[in-house]
């Protein structure tokens, strides 16, 4: 059956000259047999904890922010899952890893991951990173929204490669269209609704 597990592990995020103490959520969508792995946080020892003995089938990027990638190709070479990202994130991928890394498959807008009998729908969300995206899981009712939309409102926009109307945009059309109870599963914190949000936003 099709499930999400979910962990918490602490690291750092650094950018624009400076370093913060952070904690990411570890999101796996699956079943018993395959998962998919949303972001790649921190310790790939603690991701691939959550995995347990399933088949990874990807490691799928919400955006390219250290703290969301720094992991990840250890975790494909650990797993020979590929990881996946927008390519309007190869600036701050190229920040955490150099130019010889790469990813191994470009996410669009409308594209559908399969894992498990279902999908996870990518909706392309730029602003609080030009590439970021969010994945809406409809069998689930609930979406995955890395540090685009939080508990309490959109993700930060003062750094590089931000903006700050985008984003507010971004989750106008590409999120406040989905159910009132859709589950919000973010990049940091706790859930909360896109009913919550929407009210908080209005």
């Amino acid at each position: 059956m099709l499930r999400v597990d979910h962990g918490v592990v602490a690291g750092t995020f650094s950018l624009d000259g400076q370093t913060f103490n952070v904690d990411n959520n570890i999101w796996v969508v699956g079943d018993d047999e395959e998962c998919v792995v949303i972001d790649a946080p921190h310790d790939a020892d603690a991701i691939l904890e959550v995995v347990g003995e399933r088949r990874l089938v990807a490691i799928v990027c919400t955006h390219a922010h250290d703290d969301h990638v720094r992991v990840a190709p250890e975790l494909r070479d650990r797993t020979g899952a590929p990881i996946l990202l927008h390519p309007a994130e190869w600036p701050l991928w190229e920040l955490t890893h150099g130019s010889d890394v790469w990813w191994n498959i470009d996410l669009t807008d409308g594209a559908r991951i399969e894992v498990a009998g279902s999908v996870l729908e990518v909706r392309h969300t730029p602003g609080h990173a030009p590439g970021a995206v969010c994945l809406h899981v409809p069998d689930l009712g609930c979406v995955f929204t890395g540090d685009t939309l939080f508990h309490g409102g959109p993700g930060a926009t003062g750094r590089s490669y931000s903006d700050a109307g985008l984003i507010v945009e971004s989750i106008k059309e590409k999120l406040f269209t989905l159910p009132d109870a859709t589950v919000v599963h973010t990049g940091h914190g706790d859930d909360t609704t896109i009913e919550a949000e929407r009210f908080r936003m209005v």
